[in-house]
Order: C-alpha cells, then sequence, then structure tokens
C-alpha cells in the first residue's frame, strides 16, 4: 500500500466529516486512481475544486496518484486570479445560465425572478439533469452531491443553504455580479416575456384586472400573461434585498 497526505481548504471543507475539517490527513493507496477520483472518495464533487497542487505544483484531474503524495485540493478563490495557474479549472460558461435539480424548484423560481435563465423540470432524473448541463453548457445547481460527481459534469455548483431566498443570495454571491434584468423571464416555463397591448390579453383578463391595469407582459413559451399586481412590489422587495445580501461579504 502506498500512503499519501491530503487536506481540503476552504468550503470544501463542507463535504468532509468534523476530524477531517481544515487539517491534513495520511490515507493508504492500494490502487492507482487520479487525483480526481481519489478526492471524491472523500466526498468532495470536482466540480467545487478549483486548484488541486501535489507536492506544491498544479495537476490536472488526471494525475495518477503516487506514494508520498502531498495533496492540497482547493475551492474557488473569490480574491485572486489563478487562472494561469490552475489545471483543473474548466473554461467559462458564457452566457452564465442554470439548469437545478428536482429539489431545487423554488430556487429555480427565484432565479427566473431575477431574470436569470434556469432550466428545470420536476420530473428530470440525475441522467437528464448531466445531459442537459452539458448540451446546452449550463451549471448544475443541486443538493446532490452524487450527481454533481457525474464525470460529464464540468460546470457545477453544491447548493448549502436550504431555504430559497437564501439560496438565490448563495448563487448570486458565487457567479456574480451577474447582469440581472428582473421579471424578463417566465416562472413557469424560463421563456422570455414580451410587452403586449391590452387588447391582445382582454379576453383572458378577469373584471378586476381589466379595471386596474394597462401595462401587461405575455409569455414567447406559453403564453402565460403578467402584469405589476399587487404582488410585485413584494417580489421586487425580494430580489433588491438579495441583490443586496450578495453584494456584501460573507460572514
Amino acid at each position: 500500500m502506498n500512503e499519501v497526505t491530503v487536506r481540503a481548504y476552504g468550503p470544501l471543507n463542507d463535504f468532509l466529516p468534523a476530524h477531517r475539517r481544515r487539517v491534513s490527513w495520511p490515507h493508504l493507496v492500494d490502487d492507482h486512481p487520479s487525483v480526481k477520483d481519489l478526492i471524491e472518495r472523500f466526498g468532495i464533487p470536482h466540480p467545487e475544486i478549483d486548484l488541486i497542487l501535489v507536492n506544491g505544483v498544479s495537476v490536472s484531474f488526471d494525475y495518477i496518484v503516487q506514494s508520498g503524495d502531498r495533496i492540497a485540493a482547493f475551492p474557488r478563490f473569490m480574491m485572486f486570479d489563478i487562472g494561469r495557474l490552475t489545471r483543473v479549472r474548466p473554461r467559462p460558461l458564457e452566457p452564465i445560465r442554470f439548469v437545478a435539480d428536482v429539489h431545487l424548484g423554488k430556487l429555480a423560481r427565484h432565479l427566473r425572478l431575477a431574470g436569470l435563465d434556469t432550466a428545470y423540470r420536476a420530473d428530470a432524473d440525475d441522467a437528464a439533469l448531466a445531459d442537459l448541463a452539458v448540451r446546452e453548457g449550463r451549471i448544475l445547481l443541486t443538493r446532490d452531491v452524487g450527481l454533481l460527481m457525474r464525470r460529464s459534469v464540468t460546470h457545477g455548483y453544491f447548493v448549502r443553504t436550504t431555504r430559497a431566498h437564501g439560496q438565490l443570495v448563495e448563487v448570486l454571491r458565487r457567479y456574480g455580479p451577474l447582469d440581472l434584468q428582473p421579471f424578463s423571464r417566465c416562472l413557469r416555463c424560463n421563456a422570455r416575456l414580451r410587452q403586449v397591448p391590452k387588447s391582445a390579453v382582454d379576453g383572458v383578463l378577469l373584471p378586476r384586472t381589466r379595471r386596474h391595469y394597462e401595462q401587461f407582459e405575455m409569455c414567447t413559451g406559453c403564453g402565460r400573461v403578467y402584469w405589476k399586481g399587487s404582488h410585485w412590489k413584494r417580489l421586487k422587495a425580494a430580489v433588491d434585498a438579495a441583490c443586496g445580501e450578495a453584494e456584501r461579504p460573507e460572514g
């Protein structure tokens, strides 16, 4: 057997048991794994990793672990540009678009509310989610570590927070600054909205809505009609609050 030493830094410790957080630990290896596979054995999904140093040298996920290696895994650096150093970071996706797993329906709605292109299907299985992320160049948002560990997934993030507002703040902070266009997407199907004359939607309006509102938008996908009703100010306040929280430093 070969012995190596492993350490994870920053938020990568969220995936480890308490006794392995923020410390180095020895590990016996009886095969010849890649450094990606070895690190994932401890529960750390590879899309969360931005840099791996082995004996102080930056390596790729394909590096084969050797006896005596000292392995250090780092998360995304918020304050430093390590683009010329890292050998594991994939090419950034442009524009930024998301796909949310089946447990993040409320987050998907909040992201759409903020104007972010977010795919979501309540009946999608893991294979379909991973395939969509790769095929359409989307960042996979999930609460499922196993899904994030799928080899085909290159861009993904494990959402730590459990409440939808906090999840929105977390994603905005992680991927910001973003060019947000709130209320530009359909909350039901994610397609863009377009302004329409009142006469175009008059037939589907309730009498009270018809009396009190003049400006309307329609989804270009499913045809749902939107207007700035009594709920609009509350939703706008929620988006503004999330954006403000995301801009403030954590802690």
